[in-house]
């Protein structure tokens, strides 16, 4: 847990790594959520958020996009929480009341989501009260076209989801695809420039305040999208070794075999595989993934188990 001295007060940013998101959690005025974490972690998300309200109700829940990862505690929350409210970009909000997992993305990523509702939607250009603030809702394409970021125009604070961490963004998802979504990351970019937060709170890693930080870590996002634009295949490679990651996240250890199978019934792998990679058979392609995972500390094999480190 980090508490966030700049930010208004009665805000808390829980951080949580990487298989989950960072919560934000204002326990003043409109007590509130922003993004709720992994499925796996939802009864732990529950706890440090009860702990955070010290016996208060939970009122708002808000989601900056619907990857797996930023919203998988919404139903154990809205579950322990009846009277909130949950708030969604409205992109996706007929894929959330049909409960449609493959447009979704939960399929197509091999992940897991505990379905909920939602009760209104962000849209960007008008902004939402959390705590004691009105924070501007802003679009964030990229990442997830659907994506958005929160600002609180007095304190110059920002909630930048995984627009930019201090050292990148997160995986351009459309790109995968074949959309044209790096330009939109610039955009954004340019955006979150213009904005100029004087305090970021990424959706994973520590928050980061300062002109000289923010400048850098902007400086170090437009680097990396300089690199993917003119390397496609380096994105599409990262992305889907972020996947595998992810994947031992959860589940911590698995046999090879497994991991395989997963991947086979993976759309995006098979996709990306075709598209980029497809003069290897996927299964070779994933042993190459593997070891170069092992090779860079991220995970480790001993045989045919694979674990992560």
């Amino acid at each position: 847990m980090t508490d966030v001295a700049p930010l208004p007060r009665g805000v808390t940013v829980l951080e949580r790594g990487w298989l989950s998101s960072n919560n934000v959690v204002f326990t003043t005025g409109v007590t509130s959520v922003v993004d709720t974490g992994y499925f796996t972690h939802s009864a732990q998300t529950l706890a440090l958020v009860q702990r955070e309200l010290a016996g208060n109700a939970l009122q708002s829940i808000v989601n900056t996009h619907l990857h797996s990862d930023h919203c998988g505690g919404n139903a154990a929350l809205q579950a322990a929480y009846p009277g909130s409210r949950l708030l969604i970009p409205p992109g996706q909000a007929d894929a959330v009341a049909r409960w449609d997992e493959a447009q979704l993305s939960y399929t197509e990523t091999g992940q897991s989501c505990a379905r909920f509702s939602f009760d209104g939607v962000l849209r960007p250009g008008a902004s939402v009260l959390l705590g004691e603030s009105h924070w501007e809702v802003h679009a964030a394409p990229g990442h997830d076209p659907h994506s958005v970021i929160l600002f609180e125009p007095d304190e110059r604070a920002l909630i930048s989801a995984d627009a930019l961490w201090e050292n990148g963004f997160g995986v351009v998802f459309p790109e995968l695809d074949g959309a044209s979504a790096f330009d939109e990351v610039g955009a954004t970019l340019d955006v979150i420039e213009a904005l100029a937060p004087r305090l970021v709170v990424p959706g994973h890693g520590s928050p980061f305040a300062g002109r000289e930080k923010v400048g850098a870590a902007i400086a170090r996002a437009r680097s990396r999208l300089a690199r993917f634009v003119a390397n496609p295949s380096r994105h599409a490679s990262h992305a889907m070794k972020v996947l595998v990651k992810f994947k031992l996240l959860e589940w911590q250890r698995v046999e090879f075999e497994q991991l395989v199978r997963w991947a086979e019934g993976m759309p995006y792998m098979r996709r990306v595989h075709s598209r980029f990679f497809g003069d290897a058979p996927l299964r070779d392609w994933l042993d190459e993934m593997t070891a170069e995972l092992t090779k860079s500390g991220a995970l480790g094999r001993e045989g045919s188990i694979v674990y992560n480190i």
